[in-house]
């Protein structure tokens, strides 16, 4: 199975803004961004979907969430607020079968989404 475009970002096959990562996930700017801040989290482990998690990946999804948080902070989110979006399967705008969730803020979000 080939690598996704995600993979060969964390493996820096492919150049990315990367704005934080540690040892369970990577974080860098989209490159068609639909607010003035949009970062994708992605974790390390190849997880194609939050609907294909399992019960032992809980511990990076927590971390991933935690760390999408502290993303927002550092990147001025927090007080106006921000959104955080994952996308599951191809009805809801993935395009990439690789668990990333992306942080949109900058701008006032409308509801409901999409």
């Amino acid at each position: 199975m080939s690598k996704t475009i995600f993979e060969k970002i964390i493996a820096r096959e492919l150049p990315a803004n990367i704005v934080y990562e540690d040892d369970l996930v990577v974080a860098f700017r989209d490159i068609n961004p639909q607010a003035p801040t949009h970062v994708l989290i992605v974790p390390r482990k190849p997880i194609p979907r939050i609907a294909e998690a399992r019960p032992e990946d809980a511990p990076v999804l927590g971390h991933l969430l935690l760390k999408a948080a502290e993303v927002a902070e550092k990147l001025g989110l927090k007080p106006t607020g921000y959104r955080l979006v994952f996308n599951n399967g191809p009805d809801a705008g993935e395009a990439v079968p690789h668990l990333h969730c992306h942080i949109l803020g900058g701008r006032r979000m409308g509801w409901p989404p999409g």
